[in-house]
């Protein structure tokens, strides 16, 4: 039977699906009703300022669940960071919303938390109501997942009283959970001139006033202070780029083999002034080898670490940050192209509005000096007629001269 025409769309979109970079952010957040906190909600987005806008009716979009009138405003009192795709937020936001049915928390932990929970008509199990205790339980589970736990994700509070719910759970863990905790208590409101896409409005007059962006991003707090795009990793792109293109790669810096110019997956150290380049394999096995040291065992099954020191500089790296630039690098040369273009197209078009001045200026120049020696032609007396063939010559120069 030959394949329908819909199958034959689902095969030719599939094929040209492009490998995308890992995302500048992507964020798992919990909401917090202010009139009402024991409303909870959950959910994951790449722009978190535009996102809250949305959910409390400031922009277009939002949730069913927080359209009511009687919840808003919504405040993002927690989220998670450091994502590699939005696929693996998805999968994180349904676990954290679904803890009695997640196969990833353990199973002792699965059977206290459907304790209690009733049943749907179909069978299923009803949804647990939200509790900011259960969600801070559920979240630290989550985090102590290997799957989930290697990723080097980050957690951000914006309410004191959220955190220290956190840091009541922690005093039952038995120290396997290790993850970076961030705390902003500023609160998350959105400085002066900030739109609903958490980015400055741009305003008339001069857009180089470097000065007063810097003032305004020490302003912003909470959620208006997270980076948006790949503007923190800026120099170590730059840098990246100026290795592969100048071919300074030399040798692996783990297994000292000869690399061919931009051929192959090659990781750099993220660190400044060390230009530290290896194969990505000899990368993972060596941090692995470090891991595995630090912790007094022999190694495990993991593929992939989560930090360790650079063989060259002796200093920190975090794979995440390497992958971050490796797939900007090779998957994302129009993000590479805006990154590192952003400040020098202003200077540009002030470049090319001068030239054009120029331009206009030497053309009502030369339009002036045309019509001059337009005049000038025609008052020009005519040259002697010389019979000698030199002679002829330099009459001919003559003529040009004249013209």
């Amino acid at each position: 039977m030959p394949p329908s025409k819909e199958t034959e769309t689902m095969s030719t979109t599939t094929t040209h699906l492009q490998p995308k970079p890992i995302p500048a952010l992507y964020t798992v957040y919990i909401l917090r009703s202010q009139p009402r906190h024991a409303s909870l909600y959950i959910g994951s987005t790449p722009n978190p300022p535009r996102r809250l806008s949305q959910h409390n009716g400031l922009a277009k979009g939002g949730a069913y669940r927080t359209s009511k009138k009687s919840l808003r405003p919504w405040d993002m009192v927690c989220l998670v960071s450091g994502f590699p795709s939005m696929i693996a937020a998805l999968k994180f936001e349904w676990a954290l919303n679904n803890p009695h049915k997640s196969l990833l928390i353990p199973a002792d932990k699965r059977a206290e938390a459907v304790k209690g929970l009733g049943r749907r008509k179909t069978g299923h199990l009803k949804r647990s109501r939200k509790s900011l205790v259960g969600v801070m339980e559920a979240l630290r589970m989550l985090l102590a997942v290997k799957s989930f736990g290697r990723w080097g994700l980050r957690v951000h509070f914006f309410e004191e009283e959220v955190w220290r719910v956190w840091e009541r759970g922690g005093k039952k863990d038995d120290g396997e959970l290790q993850v970076e905790v961030v705390t902003d208590f500023g609160g998350p409101r959105p400085p002066q001139g900030v739109g609903v896409d958490g980015v400055g409005l741009e305003a008339d007059g001069d857009d180089d006033d470097d000065d007063d962006d810097d003032a305004q991003d020490e302003k912003k707090h909470g959620i208006y202070a997270l980076p948006l795009d790949y503007m923190p990793i800026k120099e170590y792109v730059a840098k990246g780029q100026a290795i592969l293109e100048f071919e300074r790669q030399g040798n692996c810096v783990v297994c000292q083999e000869a690399m061919e110019g931009v051929r192959g997956l090659y990781a750099i150290c993220p660190n400044t002034g060390c230009e530290a380049v290896g194969h990505l394999d000899c990368w993972s096995r060596c941090l692995l080898k470090q891991e595995a040291k630090r912790e007094g065992s022999g190694g495990g099954d993991e593929i992939l670490p989560v930090k360790g020191e650079c063989p060259k500089c002796q200093s920190q790296v975090l794979w995440r940050d390497m992958m971050k630039e490796l797939t900007l690098r090779t998957r994302g040369q129009a993000d590479v192209d805006k990154l590192l273009k952003r400040k020098r197209t202003r200077a540009a078009a002030k470049a090319k509005a001068k030239g054009k001045e120029k331009a206009d200026e030497k053309g009502t120049n030369a339009g002036e000096g045309n019509s001059r020696r337009k005049r000038e032609v025609k008052t020009t007396p005519q040259p002697m007629m010389v019979e000698d063939s030199e002679a002829s010559e330099d009459s001919e120069f003559l003529d040009i001269a004249y013209l």
